[in-house]
């Protein structure tokens, strides 16, 4: 007499595979993660009256973020196909549109690069936005000085001392008990290359070009000066500090070396504006190129594509579509409210 049990065989759990569910948990912490920066945004800027909100100022591309949106929208509709092919096992197609994905997660990245450029560029990053009037004039002239500085190390074909640390013991006693006067000789070698120029400046052997370059870096100088002095005094106002960098910047003889001096725009609130634009949109891009190399993976398979990387295209187009999604919301609070 037979013992066996013709009663059905029951599986715990859910009915689908268990990297699913996996990865369903996993997108379930994504979402709470996101969720949390989101949400701060919203707070930060219902709460910062003046919030930047003007792409001139902030240098926000909105067709460029219109743009990208469409890119993730188009790429996450070839996952879809992507994923067609490989149920009916035509890994030919599947290839085909992962590839597809993949370069346009390219452009993507590429979008968003050629927007942090502008970012860069007009120096709109965290801590470095002025967010007064005099902020800024106080950080036009600082870029001033750098530049003044550059060129007469450039001009002396010389650098300053990359450490200004002393390696010598007795020179290490020396400086502790006579920190002040060792602190000045460290802190004025761009006086001493401007003293050298000088004597270069009225000799008599040099030669004209030499003297025409030279005389370019004093008046230079000079106007920095002039202008630093002013701005000290509180006595020049942002306006004039813009005209007076206008035509500066048009000099013929040192206005080239102007450029990374940039005209004043005090951005209120800029600071955080920037820190949350670069966090939020830093960390999607940086979903999107993780999604990227898990499409790669695929797409090194080759010919040797099979079925059994159904379960794993259908776990990164869910990845894919939930990276799209993200966008969708960060496009219009980001650029468009």
């Amino acid at each position: 007499m037979s013992h066996e049990s013709n009663s059905p065989q029951y599986r715990m759990g859910l009915p689908i595979p268990h990297s699913k569910l996996g990865m369903w948990l996993f997108l379930a912490t994504e979402i709470m993660f996101f969720s949390a920066f989101i949400g701060a945004y919203i707070v930060l800027r219902a709460g910062s009256p003046g919030w930047p909100d003007d792409p001139e100022i902030t240098h926000l591309r909105i067709w460029a973020g219109g743009l990208n949106t469409f890119v993730l929208i188009l790429s996450s509709y070839f996952v879809v196909l992507a994923l067609e092919g490989m149920k009916v096992e035509n890994f030919a197609k599947a290839r085909r549109y992962l590839c597809l994905t993949l370069l346009l997660a390219c452009l993507f990245l590429g979008i968003k690069a050629y927007e942090y450029s502008g970012k860069f560029k007009y120096d709109i990053l965290p801590g470095h936005i002025p967010e007064t009037p005099r902020m800024a004039i106080d950080k036009s002239m600082r870029e001033m000085k750098h530049v003044v500085d550059q060129r007469a190390i450039a001009l002396s074909a010389a650098k300053l001392p990359d450490k200004t640390e002393p390696t010598d013991p007795e020179e290490s006693v020396e400086i502790a008990g006579v920190a002040d006067e060792k602190t000045e000789e460290v802190e004025t070698p761009v006086e001493e290359l401007r003293q050298q120029l000088q004597t270069e400046m009225a000799a008599e052997d040099t030669p004209a070009a030499r003297k025409k370059e030279l005389q370019a870096y004093f008046d230079l100088g000079d106007k920095y000066r002039e202008l630093n002095e002013r701005a000290l005094d509180e006595s020049i106002s942002m306006q004039e500090m813009n005209q007076e960098l206008e035509t500066l910047k048009e000099n013929p003889e040192y206005g080239s070396f102007l450029a990374p001096v940039h005209f004043l725009q005090p951005i209120i609130y800029g600071n955080l504006f920037a820190s949350v634009y670069f966090l939020l949109t830093g960390f999607h891009a940086l979903h999107v190129v993780i999604g990227m190399l898990l499409f790669i993976i695929v797409l090194m398979q080759g010919r040797r594509l099979s079925k059994k990387w159904n379960d794993y295209v259908e776990n990164i187009g869910l990845y894919w579509h939930f990276v799209d999604l993200v966008w969708i919301f960060l496009f219009p609070l980001i650029y468009i409210i």
